[in-house]
């Protein structure tokens, strides 16, 4: 069975959604990651919590929720920290037009 770093090297876009149940922004969030995960299917996207994982979140450097984190190859290139939809699908379409020019 592969790690998560494993999982993390090979797939070329990741997005991390690290949030928590008790936070309001990162309920609004879910829908919008839904809609995301459906238009951008070359992209995975990961949900992790950060009171179940803390040891993770700790790791990413996640001081506010919701906090996205965009790796390719498993190295972090970009972060959104707060509902910034917009912003966090701008990033998401910068990173995928440099996977697609490469």
């Amino acid at each position: 069975m592969a790690t998560s770093l494993q999982l993390c090297q090979r797939q070329l876009t990741m997005v991390i959604d690290f949030s928590a149940s008790w936070c309001g922004p990162c309920k609004f969030m879910e829908p919008v990651l839904n809609a995301m995960a459906a238009k951008f299917t070359d992209v995975q996207f990961v949900k992790l919590d950060v009171d179940e994982l803390p040891d993770v979140a700790q790791e990413f450097g996640v001081q506010g929720m919701p906090t996205f984190v965009l790796l390719k190859k498993g190295k972090e290139v970009d972060r959104v920290v707060g509902a910034q939809k917009n912003d966090l699908e701008k990033k998401i379409e910068k990173h995928r037009a440099l996977v697609a020019a490469a």
